[in-house]
């Protein structure tokens, strides 16, 4: 039996999922603005939501474009790695950073990039995004630019690589301590954790989850923490519609 194959049949009741979105419900696109959830995957989100199935998103993303993106859902969400939280609950909780010193990263970066036509900079608010993905022969240049920032600006800012981009995201901003704190909280608590993500920026999820005894999912290739994968953001998708048919197999009460 592959064990990085051979995903458990779930009791989907007893379980909290959290999930990734670039790369994991939705493909990767040329530009960020171009992603997009399919409609199979949103409509199973749904379905377990109101099912009362807790499910949260963990995206380096800012809350309000995972908004956009799950229209009409509003789920559970952590944005920008953790540095954005909406609890179970509707509360918003973000990390407090010195708005002046952003301010002077923003046009530093500006300056920095201008000189390179190949790099996109993505201003995430608290966070920053170094995109190559036009131009993956400038991934030397990308990284050169965000390692000095981190090492003039490494009080407030970490590095954080991924699939075509370096992000400077807050410092202490982290996908698996965020989602330590939702299994802290109802109605997360109690549940048996299931992490799915794609990328680098996912392996502090998937640390923390088999840490709780949870399920770890690492959708496409390369080596990682997770103890499963799936092949693409299409099996994702098939995957998300097999526990909604899950669900009818398993009474209520199972949960309890």
């Amino acid at each position: 039996m592959d064990k990085q194959n051979d995903r458990p049949g779930l009791e989907v009741r007893r379980c909290a999922f959290f999930f990734d979105v670039d790369g994991t419900l939705a493909e990767i696109q040329p530009r960020p603005e171009l992603v997009f959830i399919p409609p199979r995957s949103l409509v199973a989100l749904e379905h377990l939501h109101v099912s009362q199935i807790p499910v949260a998103v963990i995206s380096g993303r800012p809350l309000s474009q995972l908004d956009d993106l799950l229209s009409p859902l509003c789920l559970p969400a952590a944005g920008v790695h953790g540095a954005e939280r909406r609890t179970a609950e509707g509360d918003v909780q973000s990390l407090s950073l010195d708005l002046g010193v952003l301010d002077a990263i923003q046009r530093e970066l500006v300056h920095a990039c201008a000189r390179h036509s190949g790099l996109s900079l993505e201003n995430k608010t608290v966070a920053f995004a170094l995109h190559f993905r036009l131009s993956p022969e400038l991934e030397g240049t990308a990284r050169a630019i965000a390692e000095d920032f981190v090492r003039r600006y490494g009080d407030v800012l970490a590095l954080q690589p991924g699939k075509c981009v370096f992000e400077l995201k807050p410092r202490g901003a982290s996908k698996g301590e965020v989602i330590r704190t939702f299994m802290r909280e109802a109605p997360f608590k109690g549940q048996v954790p299931v992490f799915v993500g794609d990328d680098l920026t996912d392996e502090a999820g998937f640390k923390v989850v088999n840490e709780l005894g949870g399920l770890t999912i690492k959708v496409g290739g390369g080596p990682t923490e997770a103890t499963q994968r799936l092949d693409s953001v299409e099996a994702v998708g098939a995957w998300l519609e097999s526990l909604v048919s899950g669900l009818l197999d398993q009474p209520e009460h199972s949960k309890n």
